[in-house]
């Protein structure tokens, strides 16, 4: 307690940025206006095209929509300040909206994690129950599954957050990052900061290991079902159905695993800001195209979208 009296208490803090070679911020700035924009048109159109086109109104492309939403709000919370960044370089941001930032991150990668165990489990009641499947995925539930889905990031953010921004900030107030995330945040704080990375640690994973659970269970018994199909088109049928899913799957798990469940000597501030652009800012860009390039029936609703608009 003497030692936090003596220092001077953080109330703003400034981000440091993705990298500081002057050279590259303009390839840099604009690179993240083109991803920035591509993610935004990609996921809206995607969102547009299922809300009006009555062929995807069905469960799958209902929580793909929500996806959809998910991506673009969690890039809106870090892109247009990372590219004003690149502008105004000591633009400096305080402590209550740093800690709206994380906990704006933190509940929307909640909320695409259970999102994705949610799409899994609705592929397996698809492939492996198909006479029960409207029966069972009825709107109603539906709902209820991305509700659950919000309510569980809500929870996440609304727990950690109080955690990390009620700790004393004194050792400086450069953050070695671009936007509010716990790492970088914990490194300035003369705080103790056990109980923070405790709380941290362990609800990423649970989270993470619950969705995974069920994602895992569910390509098992989907996996076994298409196997027992003898012939070869039916199985490629219904693999197709889940390939583009397993691909973002594979894509952001890969990434939220190596970036959180980490001991903390682990971390290095530069590589961890590029995993970080993977899955706030090029994972978002990528589903709509990750599930358009892989699907018929989207490729062919975009081509007709387009052609009206032409």
């Amino acid at each position: 307690e003497m030692e936090e009296e003596n220092h001077t208490m953080a109330t703003d803090f400034i981000l440091q940025g993705f990298m500081d070679h002057p050279k590259l911020q303009v390839p840099l700035f604009v690179s993240f206006l083109m991803i920035y924009v591509i993610t935004i048109v990609g996921n809206l159109e995607m969102i547009m095209l299922i809300r009006f086109d009555s062929r995807f109104h069905t469960p799958m492309y209902y929580f793909l929509s929500n996806l959809s939403l998910a991506d673009v709000s969690n890039s809106s919370v870090v892109a247009p300040r990372l590219l004003m960044i690149f502008v105004v370089k000591t633009k400096p941001i305080s402590l209550t909206e740093c800690a709206a930032q994380f906990f704006f991150v933190c509940n929307f990668l909640t909320n695409e994690a259970c999102l994705l165990a949610v799409m899994a489990y609705d592929r397996f009641m698809a492939i492996c129950n198909p006479l029960l499947y409207r029966v069972i995925m009825t709107r109603m539930r539906c709902i209820l599954l991305v509700v659950c889905t919000y309510i569980c990031g809500f929870v996440n953010a609304v727990v950690q957050t109080p955690f990390i921004f009620t700790l004393s900030f004194c050792h400086s107030n450069v953050i070695n990052h671009f936007f509010c995330d716990i790492p970088p945040i914990l490194k300035l704080s003369c705080s103790n900061t056990r109980n923070a990375n405790t709380v941290h640690f362990t609800l990423s994973t649970i989270v993470v290991v619950i969705t995974i659970l069920i994602v895992l269970f569910s390509y098992m018994y989907i996996l076994i079902t298409i196997l027992k199909i003898h012939s070869a088109k039916g199985r490629r049928k219904s693999f197709s159905t889940c390939a583009s899913h397993l691909m973002a799957v594979t894509i952001f798990y890969g990434t939220v695993i190596f970036m959180y469940l980490r001991p903390s000597s682990g971390y290095t501030m530069d590589t961890d800001k590029f995993i970080s652009v993977f899955y706030i800012l090029v994972i978002p860009m990528l589903n709509p195209l990750i599930y358009s390039l892989r699907n018929k029936e989207v490729k062919d609703a975009f081509q007709r979208m387009i052609n009206r608009k032409v």
